[in-house]
């Protein structure tokens, strides 16, 4: 009887093998497909089950000119990623009763207009604050041309956009305020906060912060085939590619600027869901809560990407529902807790729809 229990196990272990390896061939297929049609210099993946690593893959190039192949150590820009390593953080805080998300702003950060007053800390988080954006919506610098405090000054004197609740907007002034906060009781740079309390305790000696022409060993270039046309005043899809030039200001990388390999990130995922960065399960699942508007509706960014929650893009839907953040148009990954699964894909390509890529690749996993 034990020799049959015996073998009935060595089957189903075989039989699992089998069709793991069958998922990752259907996977390295489709990478490929996608890398060749839309012209993808380099990429990675790594595939999660139950808070395990079960596929992780390199392909293409990190760096074309010098012909350098990627590799799982290769970091790659994932730009606002960043925003669910603050809303992690701001999580920690809450646990060590440092604030609390339904606390107005004016609580924790002194001197801000009054009219921004009682915006709360879930409303910045969440992208609901009508707080004006210190960013130009049109090139995506600073307001003003004359640096980060010339464009801090100037956007306390800039008008609400909206009663705080009643709108999404997607801006850079609530995550700047998110790190006046972060930083203001864990009495160091965001980026120190983030490397001790979230970085290291993965185990991600790679991952950093900094702008995309920092010299930072294995760091891949991002690639674009947009180009500013000035007669137009907008980027314009060409046929070369090109190099970006990108800078993130010390003042919003709670917003922007990080950068991290697909495996790093597939560790900073089994970390957060394990409880190695909040002990109480229910601070991730409120992160993971979609935020209400007050009409009752939800605020999105469109397509499968259809309500927000504490940082997190969600994909609200019956059957597979998920928490998808994207960076950059280059960068996503995508957890989906009821069915233990979670995809990284990150590309040096600027304008990559990652997140429906993810997505596919989440399909192939959740067919059985």
């Amino acid at each position: 009887m034990k020799k049959i229990f015996l073998l009935i196990i060595i089957l189903f272990q075989f039989q699992s093998r089998c069709l793991s390896q069958d998922k990752g061939k259907i996977l390295s297929d489709y990478l490929q497909k996608e890398m060749n049609e839309q012209k993808i210099p380099g990429l990675q993946v790594a595939v999660i089950k139950n808070n395990e690593i079960i596929f992780s893959e390199s392909r293409g190039y990190a760096n074309i000119p010098f012909s350098v192949n990627t590799n799982e150590k290769t970091i790659f820009s994932i730009n606002s990623i960043a925003k669910v390593f603050a809303a992690t953080a701001v999580m920690q805080l809450v646990e060590k009763n440092k604030m609390n998300i339904a606390d107005p702003i004016s609580r924790h950060i002194k001197g801000l207009p009054n009219s921004w007053g009682q915006i709360t800390i879930k409303q910045l988080l969440s992208h609901t604050s009508g707080l004006p954006d210190i960013e130009d919506p049109v090139s995506g610098d600073l307001i003003g041309g004359k640096g980060q405090e010339h464009a801090w000054i100037l956007v306390q004197k800039m008008p609400l956009q909206f009663e705080a609740g009643e709108k999404f907007n997607y801006n850079a002034t609530n995550y700047l305020l998110v790190q006046k906060m972060i930083e203001k009781y864990c009495d160091c740079p965001f980026e120190k906060f983030i490397e001790q309390e979230q970085f290291d305790v993965a185990e991600m000696p790679y991952a950093t912060f900094g702008n995309s022409f920092d010299v930072v060993e294995n760091k891949s270039p991002t690639y674009s085939y947009y180009y500013f046309d000035k007669k137009v005043g907008d980027y314009v899809l060409g046929n070369e590619l090109l190099e970006i030039s990108e800078e993130f200001p010390t003042m919003l990388r709670a917003d922007a600027g990080a950068f991290s390999s697909a495996q790093e990130l597939a560790k900073w995922i089994i970390a957060l869901q394990t409880g190695k960065f909040l002990k109480n399960k229910h601070n991730v699942e409120l992160m993971w809560e979609p935020v209400k508007l007050n009409n009752g509706e939800y605020g999105e960014f469109g397509g499968i990407l259809n309500a927000y929650g504490l940082g997190w893009p969600i994909v609200k839907r019956e059957k597979n529902p998920a928490v998808l953040p994207i960076g950059g148009g280059r960068a996503a990954f995508g957890i989906y807790p009821k069915d233990n699964l979670a995809v990284v894909l990150l590309v040096n390509l600027s304008g990559v729809m990652t997140h429906d890529l993810v997505d596919n690749i989440s399909k192939i996993y959740l067919s059985e």
